[in-house]
């Protein structure tokens, strides 16, 4: 496995989450669990892409905006989650800032998929791309389950 199919398998279960967090209605027990689902998966999903991807990215010249880019549209996101976490799930602004987080997670990782791997193909080696992956996926993991 490479970095890029470990990511894209969380790419995957985010666009999931996405989907089920935004057909939800209210501050009922079925939002509160595709939220918290969604929120640990970014959580993990962030922390462990930064380590493991766009860090080792940073260190090629042409990987350093790249990798900027994407961490600044982490922490969006991350503010996002915030705000959402701060109003009541029951009002019409909650959903409201759903969509804008889901819109914001879906252009990410379009952008990623679309734009970052194929740079990323060319900046890292084969053996970084599977070395990568093992460290992102354990790092993954752990996160996932402190949560």
């Amino acid at each position: 496995m490479t970095i890029f199919e470990a990511l894209r398998a969380s790419h995957d279960r985010q666009r999931r989450y996405v989907d089920a967090v935004l057909v939800t209605k209210g501050d009922t027990p079925e939002r509160k669990a595709a939220y918290k689902q969604l929120k640990e998966e970014l959580y993990a999903h962030e922390t462990a892409e930064e380590r493991f991807f766009y860090i080792p990215l940073m260190a090629h010249e042409n990987g350093v905006d790249l990798s900027r880019h994407a961490i600044a549209e982490h922490h969006e996101m991350d503010e996002l989650l915030e705000k959402l976490d701060e109003t009541d799930m029951s009002s019409s602004a909650w959903l409201t800032t759903a969509r804008a987080l889901g819109d914001k997670v879906l252009h990410h990782l379009e952008e990623e998929e679309q734009r970052f791997f194929q740079m990323a193909g060319k900046l890292l080696t084969q053996k970084q791309k599977t070395e990568l992956a093992h460290q992102y996926n354990a790092e993954f993991e752990h996160l996932l389950n402190k949560t």
